[in-house]
């Protein structure tokens, strides 16, 4: 390449900007105009390092900022290889739990251990850099001033620079980003910045990742594939994953085992299929899924309500009970069938149609998600009938 093409090419590529949706603002006005597909452009499956997963113990912990309980007294256990997911609304102290795991805070009280080890506790503790263990910021956390590649070289300070810039190259190669070594942070979008992150993250080949909320920055139309390209990723260096999200079914997809947290504490832990079909509480229950709720007293085992009778597990005589159901258990059908209702409202959404129906003796509508069901126009008369294996059945105390 001559002198003026290889200015021409360099200016070409000092000329992208951020992708439209892709969580960086387009620079002058002007947008990238690379095909689609090259947002997901990721490198050749399996060329990863493999890492030595690490086992990781958190017994007791315990975080107070001022007069605010973050942490009142966790214990959790994330077994070599495992993907772990931290779920929870903003607040509950999920990220204050990753961040002591990586020892960017320590506790007031408990001890971190990995592999057995004590990294922190009361009379012990071990500065992050000592750990092992890789931190993805959920901002990204990009040095500016530094190249792409120098970005993923960062925590590779121990090796000889030689090696340490074949690693993060390799690295890069691998989330499809080696071509763009030499740039900058701010010229890429920000599913290419997520990336960038994940790629330094990996490269020192950390027996744990641990990842506060890595996809809340991409927009819907990016984050199901960069999502999926991660897991990939993690699956195939063998790391032991605690990822921080806020969304039940981000959760669902990525973790091997989902511990939900409220208020510092862990509400139930398990996989995917047991936290949403055996929810412990009526929060757990809620979390995973917007149910139609109606209020009703236990009797002989059993709750009454407008829609039917429905089992009440484990609750006593007389308890006020609310009757979880879900939107996709009830099924619309020709009026003189089920209870007595009425259609106010349709919404075709591709695969289910949202139907709301008002129902005799319910003071609110009900929300149905179907598939296939008798076509009613909106005012319509129908019949409402229930699936009672989408029933769930609560104690309205403590809800």
């Amino acid at each position: 390449m001559n002198d003026a093409s290889s200015r021409t090419h360099a200016l070409g590529r000092r000329a992208r900007v951020a992708s439209p949706g892709g969580g960086g603002a387009p620079a002058g006005g002007r947008t990238d105009r690379r095909p689609p597909w090259r947002w997901l452009d990721w490198g050749q499956r399996g060329t990863a390092g493999a890492a030595i997963p690490s086992a990781l113990g958190l017994e007791g912990i315990r975080q107070v900022f001022g007069e605010v309980v973050a942490l009142d007294g966790v214990s959790l256990t994330v077994a070599p290889g495992e993907i772990l997911c931290l779920l929870g609304h903003s607040g509950c102290g999920k990220t204050t739990l990753l961040r002591i795991a990586a020892g960017v805070e320590r506790p007031v009280e408990g001890r971190v251990v990995l592999d057995g080890r004590e990294v922190a506790g009361p009379s012990r503790f071990v500065p992050p850099e000592q750990r092992g263990v890789g931190l993805m910021f959920q901002d990204y956390a990009l040095f500016p001033h530094l190249t792409i590649l120098q970005n993923v070289m960062f925590g590779l300070k121990r090796l000889p620079p030689p090696e340490a810039e074949e690693a993060a190259s390799r690295a890069l190669a691998r989330v499809g980003l080696g071509h763009y070594a030499d740039d900058y942070p701010h010229m890429l979008s920000g599913g290419e910045q997520q990336r960038v992150a994940l790629a330094r993250a990996i490269a020192p080949r950390p027996g744990i990742l641990l990842m506060d909320e890595p996809f809340s920055n991409l927009d819907r139309r990016m984050r199901d594939g960069v999502r999926e390209e991660t897991v990939a990723l993690l699956r195939e260096t063998g790391a032991t994953a605690v990822v921080v999200t806020h969304d039940p079914e981000e959760a669902m997809r990525i973790a091997d085992r989902i511990v939900l947290m409220r208020a510092g504490r862990i509400v139930q832990g398990g996989t995917a299929e047991e936290l949403y079909r055996r929810p412990q509480s009526l929060f757990a229950a809620r979390f995973f899924c917007d149910f139609n709720e109606i209020k009703a007293i236990v009797q002989s085992g059993r709750v009454d309500t407008p829609l039917g009778a429905f089992a009440a597990p484990g609750l006593s005589e007389g308890t006020e009970a609310v009757v979880c159901i879900r939107p996709q258990g009830i099924r619309i059908m020709p009026s003189g069938i089920g209870a007595a209702g009425r259609v106010i409202s349709r919404c075709f959404l591709g695969e289910v149609d949202l139907v709301e129906v008002v129902a005799a003796g319910l003071d609110k509508p009900l929300h149905a998600r179907v598939r296939e069901c008798y076509e009613a126009a909106v005012g319509e008369d129908v019949g409402v009938e229930v699936m009672p294996d989408e029933v769930l059945v609560f104690a309205a105390a403590g809800a």
